[in-house]
């Protein structure tokens, strides 16, 4: 899996292929079926699978106020889609001129004279160039023109379900807390990172050592306690998750705590990332530190059964 940042320095190995071009936020099943469709296409015509993504999203050029956090950083982005079988994302930078680009010019530069596309696939309801003008059906029109395969997905729904997979409906289910739903629709469990920075060190004094996670660049979930995973490096630690403030200790402010389950040593100005694999319960006031300690030990063991539970059925 290769990213690239501009198309200057884009291998000749990664043109001529399948192409897709969106936001891809969070990597949901949705997303999965055009990977899959694009992995298809691109052994078809004898080239590479390419994600063709903006960076940043062009909302925060055109309506800034209207932008929505995100759910993934670019390079999380590369990982997950590197997993579904893509060769090569294209974190395009956002510009001014390239939003001003007719539907037309953005085809003919980038799609034909850049990237020398020979497929696309792409969702119903793709639109292109300046002030969204171009549709799918402009880009069929384009695509016949230069002789390209078109491919247009459905939306994605899942067994049972009538509302499709979709972004901004993960986005939802993360802000009020449900990160399990959130976690099935999506093709690997919601994940944030941040830099680990010093705090009141009470969880030490009680117990249960906390990193306290700073400078988080994505969605965060809704105030709550999670059952998580931390991640260092190459190691992978069950981690019970704290999203808010200390009632116990009169603390208002909301803080991200993580709690790595058999982690011994300091990670104090390291990054972490931290998945979210179920709420547990609410953050709340206990009445003294006792009981505090006796809801934490539960925390703790059932943050244990649910890794266990998920690691069993990555196993499968």
């Amino acid at each position: 899996m290769q990213l690239y940042r501009d198309l200057d320095s884009l291998s000749a190995d990664f043109r001529g292929g399948a192409l897709t071009i969106g936001n891809f936020d969070g990597v949901h099943l949705g997303h999965a079926r055009i990977a899959q469709l694009i992995r298809q296409r691109a052994d078809e015509v004898g080239g590479p699978a390419v994600v063709f993504t903006f960076d940043p999203h062009p909302v925060r050029l055109l309506r800034p106020e209207l932008e929505p956090p995100p759910l993934t950083w670019t390079r999380r982005k590369v990982e997950l889609l590197g997993n579904l079988g893509i060769d090569a994302v294209i974190a395009y930078p956002t510009t001014r001129d390239l939003l001003n680009l007719s539907p037309e010019a953005f085809f003919e530069q980038i799609v034909v004279q850049k990237m020398s596309a020979k497929a696309m696939v792409e969702g119903p309801n793709f639109n292109f160039g300046k002030d969204r003008a171009g549709d799918t059906n402009t880009l069929a029109e384009l695509c016949q023109k230069h002789g390209m395969q078109l491919d247009i997905l459905q939306p994605f729904t899942r067994p049972g379900e009538t509302e499709f997979v979709s972004s901004s409906r993960i986005r939802k289910l993360v802000a009020a807390g449900d990160v399990k739903l959130a976690g099935e629709m999506l093709t690997e469990p919601y994940r944030i990172r941040g830099m680990v920075t010093h705090g009141a060190a009470r969880g030490s004094q009680l117990g249960f050592p906390t990193a306290n996670l700073e400078a988080v660049d994505t969605l965060v979930p809704a105030i709550g306690v999670y059952a998580g995973i931390g991640y260092r490096g190459e190691e992978m630690f069950a981690a019970a998750i704290n999203i808010g403030p200390n009632p116990t200790f009169g603390e208002k402010a909301r803080k991200i705590e993580v709690h790595m389950i058999g982690f011994q040593g300091s990670i104090y100005g390291e990054p972490l990332e931290v998945s979210f694999l179920n709420r547990l319960r609410d953050v709340i006031s206990f009445s003294d530190v006792e009981a505090l300690k006796k809801q934490l030990d539960i925390d703790v063991q059932t943050t244990i059964k649910t890794f266990d539970e998920y690691q069993a059925t990555r196993d499968l």
